[in-house]
């Protein structure tokens, strides 16, 4: 079964703890704190394996979790950093937030990205001694990992797309211009699953040609395959429609036409203004007349028509002539950009969010607030506006009326995850 969507659950290892540990030998009859950090957790990233064409074994595994960091140890070391967990995709593979759609990552190239990011190894109690506290015995937890439903979204990657209504010859055309072997029968949607072919064409050029499975009334709706088969025209540089001239099965060419453009634009404004071309196919069975009338009509229409036989290869040379010619005019296969995490959002849900205080040694530790994290990943501490930004956050989140009710004073030590400060009224 061709599967072009799936959701899984991504979990990124946690870092590991730092450690609470003094230095131990003989004659030293006080040695300092010599914990170690904790090792940082395992990332999840996505590549592309060129191998696979369907999503269809994210239906059977759905949940992804990465090693967590080492702890850290006495004697200053440090805990061992978590493997990697890579997950292999077909390429033209988007990635968006399960929970809000927004674009997380397009993997259409060889380069891998990082999609899930493990969380940073917790100090050892080295890092808190002060000339006032020379014997802490407190270290700093691991910070969590990343963890977040995604939705996998397959969009084929195909500089032209074949469209039209079923059974029209779209399956016989790709078959003689290309080495792909799609079935072809004389019934609708012989072709369930979109086939792509290499059209090696003249002086080395090739391109890349897709057969999308027939569309229907509806299909911009969902109708029949509709989503399954339009997301896949979305990255397609050009169309060719391909028509059945003769109106074998009683339709009518042009009115088809004008339908499958009409979903188009229902499915994505964007595609209606693709780039299109028109065979017109299965010209031996209907008069010169009639072909020579549907040529006048979809020319005066501002398109370029090509009478073809498909079945015998008659009049696709200048057909694909034309298609060279275009892609050689066109821009490259469109690649989404990753979408940035909206600050609003985070201070929206904050309120929401719970959390914990925890004292030690005059330190203010704000834990088990995962939702932090994120925010966390929107601040640049150089800059004013977002560190503005993020105590409007743990204002609106009540973090800061929690630490006053646990006592903090000013010029008091708070600690949130990888961010430390003084507090001040």
């Amino acid at each position: 079964m061709f599967v072009d969507v799936a959701k899984i659950h991504l979990k990124a290892g946690n870092g590991g703890d730092g450690a609470v540990s003094f230095h131990r030998e003989k004659y030293v009859a006080a040695g300092g704190p010599d914990g170690g950090d904790g090792g940082r957790g395992g990332d999840i990233i996505f590549k592309v394996d060129d191998n696979l064409s369907t999503l269809a074994d994210f239906r059977y595994k759905r949940k992804y979790c990465a090693e967590n960091g080492q702890n850290g140890g006495a004697a200053r070391c440090s805990g061992k950093k978590a493997q990697p967990l890579y997950i292999f995709v077909p390429r033209g593979t988007l990635i968006k937030d399960a929970e809000t759609g927004r674009i997380i990552a397009d993997i259409s190239d060889d380069t891998p990205v990082t999609v899930a990011k493990g969380g940073n190894g917790g100090w050892g109690n080295t890092h808190f001694a002060t000339a006032t506290r020379q014997v802490p015995r407190f270290a700093k937890k691991g910070n969590p990992g990343e963890e977040m439903d995604v939705t996998l979204e397959l969009k084929l990657l195909a500089d032209v797309g074949l469209i039209g209504f079923p059974n029209v010859g779209k399956s016989t055309l790709i078959s003689v211009v290309s080495e792909a072997k799609p079935k072809i029968a004389n019934y609708h949607f012989t072709t369930l699953t979109p086939v792509l072919g290499v059209v090696r064409y003249k002086e080395g050029n090739s391109f890349v040609m897709a057969d999308i499975p027939g569309l229907i009334e509806g299909a911009g709706e969902g109708a029949g395959l509709g989503h399954e088969f339009l997301r896949h025209v979305e990255r397609c540089r050009m169309l060719i429609h391909v028509i059945d001239v003769s109106g074998s099965e009683g339709r009518d060419p042009i009115a088809d036409f004008e339908l499958i453009n009409k979903e188009l634009a229902v499915f994505s404004p964007e595609l209606k203004e693709r780039p299109q071309i028109i065979a017109g196919n299965k010209c031996d069975l209907c008069s010169d007349e009639r072909v020579e009338e549907l040529k006048n009509h979809f020319e005066s229409a501002g398109y370029k028509f090509f009478p073809i036989m498909a079945a015998i290869r008659e009049g696709v040379d200048p057909l694909l002539d034309c298609v060279a010619d275009m892609l050689s005019k066109l821009e490259p296969i469109k690649k989404y950009e990753p979408e940035e995490k909206p600050q609003e959002d985070f201070a929206d849900k904050s309120k929401e969010r719970s959390f914990d205080i925890r004292v030690e040694d005059g330190v203010y530790f704000v834990e088990n607030a995962p939702w932090l994290l994120s925010v966390m990943e929107t601040i640049d501490p150089d800059n004013y506006d977002s560190l503005q930004y993020f105590e409007r956050v743990l204002r609106s989140s009540g973090v800061i009326d929690a630490l006053i009710k646990n006592g903090i004073s000013e010029g008091d030590t708070v600690s949130v995850y990888d961010i430390e400060f003084d507090y001040v009224v």
